[in-house]
C-alpha cells in the first residue's frame, strides 16, 4: 500500500474485514453498464463478454451515457449482439455448459436516462437501469454483485442516491457491501461523486490525469495499446485489425461478425470482465494479485481525477509491473499488468469464437492446471520449496508445457528486487530455495499450463509462500 498514513491504514484494515469472500465453487454475479455506440470498442467487448457468459450469472446489461455519448443510449445495439449470440448458443453449449438462454439475456437489457453524469442523479431521476441495479443487489443472495462499468456511472450513482435517501444507515451499509465496481476511468462526473459519498464501496478505477484526453494512459489501455500510446513492449499485431479480421470477424459466424473494426483501441472495456474470468489466475477480491484484467493497489492517487477533483479516500488504482517486452526491453508500467498476458487472452478469445461455429473435435479447449502441492505454503529462509503440477491434463489430448513464474509485485518480498531462481521452471516439477528474510515475507508463484493446440490455450494456478526468517523459533 503506497502513500497511506497510519490512520488511512487502520481504515483499510477495517475495510478489508468487511469484504465478503466469494465461494470459489459459485458463479460470480455480473452486471454491465455500457455506453455502447460511443465508439466501436463497447460492441467489441460485448461480443467477447458473451463468449464467457457461461462463467457468470449475468444480472444485467444496462445502456448508459458517458462523456463520449452524453445525450443518448443505445440498448438496441446490445439487443443486436445478444440476438447474434442466440444464433450460436447451441454450438457454444457443445463446448461448455451453462450458456444463458437468449431470451433471458434480452430480458435483462435495461435503459439508463439519456442524460450526462449528475444530470441523471437526484429526485425524479430514477430509470429502468437504476431500479434494476437496486433490485439486483436486493436479491436474497449472499453473493456480491460485480458491476463492470464501460461508460459513465450515473445509473449506479442514482441507485446509490435513492438507497441512501430511503433507507437506514445500517441498510445502506449492507447494500454497499454487496457491490464491487470496476470502472474504465471516470467517464462522467458521478464516479468521483460516488467515491466521495460512499467511501467504503469496493472501487477499482484508473482515475485519469490532469489533462483531458490523457485517459489512454490508464491501466486498461494495456489491453491493446502499442507504441502509438507511449509504450512498445507488447505485441501489437495480435490486437490489430488484420488479426481480428482473420481470427474473430471473418468466417467466424454471426457473433464474430458483430465485432466491429477498431478505430482507436481494441476493447478498452474488456479488462473489467477479464478480471472475473475463472482461469486460475484471478482472485477478484484481491485486485493487487493481478489477472488478465490488470493489477491494482489500494492507495490515494497523487493526481486529481479526470474531472479535476482530488481523491480523498484510497481506491484500487494504477500500479506497475516490471515485464520483458517483445522488443527485448524491460518495462515497468501499469499497462504491463495487462499486456503481459496478451497472447493468452487473445488466444482464448479466438478459441471461444471458434466454439461458435466448430464441432468439439475441430476446436481447442483449455487445459486443466492442477497443483499437486498446497496453494498456501510456509518455509524458512534456506529451505527448499517443492512445486508440482502432477495431475494437469488436457481434454483434447494435446501436449502440455509448464512454466513456473515468479510474480514479484503481488508479494511483500518485491521490495528486495532480487531475482528468484526457480529450478526446472519449465518442467512439471520445480523448486526454489526460500530467500533470506529478516521478517515474514510473501512470494507469489504462478503455474502456467499451456497446450499445443490451435490456438494454444493457457490455464493457471497460484501458489503463495510465506517465508520466515531462518532463526525464527
Amino acid at each position: 500500500m503506497k502513500y497511506l498514513n497510519s490512520i488511512q491504514l487502520l481504515f483499510f484494515l477495517f475495510l478489508a474485514s468487511t469484504i465478503w469472500a466469494q465461494n470459489p465453487g459459485q458463479k460470480l454475479r455480473v452486471l454491465v453498464l455500457t455506453d455502447i455506440e460511443n465508439e466501436p470498442d463497447d460492441a467489441q467487448s460485448m461480443v467477447r463478454f458473451l463468449t464467457y457468459s457461461n462463467q457468470w450469472d449475468v444480472e444485467g446489461l444496462i445502456a448508459t451515457t458517458s462523456t463520449h455519448l452524453k445525450n443518448r443510449i443505445a440498448p438496441e445495439r446490445i439487443e443486436k449482439i445478444v440476438n447474434a449470440y442466440g444464433k450460436v448458443r447451441d454450438n457454444l453449449l457443445i463446448h461448455e455448459k451453462g450458456y444463458p438462454e437468449t431470451k433471458y439475456l434480452l430480458s435483462v437489457i435495461k435503459r439508463g436516462l439519456p442524460f450526462f453524469g449528475m444530470e441523471a442523479v437526484g429526485p425524479g431521476k430514477d430509470s429502468e437501469g437504476s431500479e434494476w441495479i437496486i433490485k439486483t443487489v436486493d436479491k436474497k443472495d449472499d453473493r456480491s454483485v460485480w458491476i463492470s462499468v464501460w461508460g459513465g456511472t450515473n445509473c449506479l450513482a442514482q441507485a446509490l442516491w435513492k438507497v441512501k435517501m430511503t433507507r437506514s444507515l445500517e441498510d445502506l451499509e449492507q447494500f454497499v457491501r454487496k457491490i464491487r465496481v470496476y470502472t474504465i476511468s471516470d467517464q462522467d462526473d458521478t464516479g468521483p461523486w460516488i467515491r466521495r459519498n460512499f467511501p467504503s464501496l469496493f472501487y477499482i478505477v484508473s482515475p485519469g490525469y490532469h489533462a483531458k484526453g490523457a485517459y489512454h494512459y490508464a491501466t486498461w489501455s494495456g489491453i491493446s495499446g502499442d507504441q502509438r500510446h507511449s509504450f512498445s513492449g507488447p505485441d501489437f499485431s495480435i490486437v490489430d485489425n488484420p488479426w481480428l479480421d482473420e481470427n474473430i470477424r471473418n468466417n467466424h459466424g454471426p457473433l464474430g461478425a458483430e465485432h466491429p473494426h477498431t478505430e482507436f483501441l481494441m476493447e478498452g472495456d474488456t479488462p473489467t470482465f477479464l478480471y472475473l474470468i475463472n482461469n486460475g489466475l484471478s482472485e477478484p477480491e484481491h485486485p493487487d494479485w493481478g489477472s488478465w484484467g490488470g493489477r491494482y493497489e489500494l492507495y490515494i492517487p497523487r493526481t486529481r481525477n479526470w474531472f479535476y477533483e482530488p481523491e480523498t479516500r484510497p481506491i484500487w488504482t494504477d500500479t506497475d509491473d516490471e515485464v520483458l517486452g517483445v522488443d527485448g526491453k524491460t518495462y515497468m508500467t501499469n499497462k504491463a499488468t495487462i499486456w503481459r498476458w496478451r497472447q493468452a487472452y487473445q488466444n482464448d478469445f479466438a478459441a471461444r469464437i471458434d466454439w461458435t461455429i466448430k464441432s468439439y473435435k475441430e476446436a481447442n479447449h483449455p487445459p486443466l492446471a492442477v497443483l499437486n502441492n498446497p496453494a498456501i505454503l510456509t518455509a524458512k529462509s534456506g529451505e527448499n520449496v517443492l512445486l508440482s503440477a502432477e495431475g494437469s491434463k488436457d481434454p483434447d489430448g494435446n501436449t502440455l508445457s509448464y512454466q513456473w513464474i515468479y510474480y514479484r509485485e503481488p508479494g511483500s518480498f518485491e521490495t528486495s528486487r532480487l531475482p528468484l531462481d526457480i529450478k526446472d521452471n519449465n518442467q512439471k516439477k520445480a523448486s526454489f530455495v526460500a530467500p533470506a528474510v529478516t521478517r515474514p515475507e510473501t512470494i507469489h508463484i504462478i503455474l502456467a499450463v499451456a497446450d499445443n493446440g490451435t490456438p494454444a490455450l493457457t490455464r493457471y494456478q497460484r501458489v503463495i509462500i510465506t517465508v520466515y526468517p531462518e532463526n525464527l523459533n
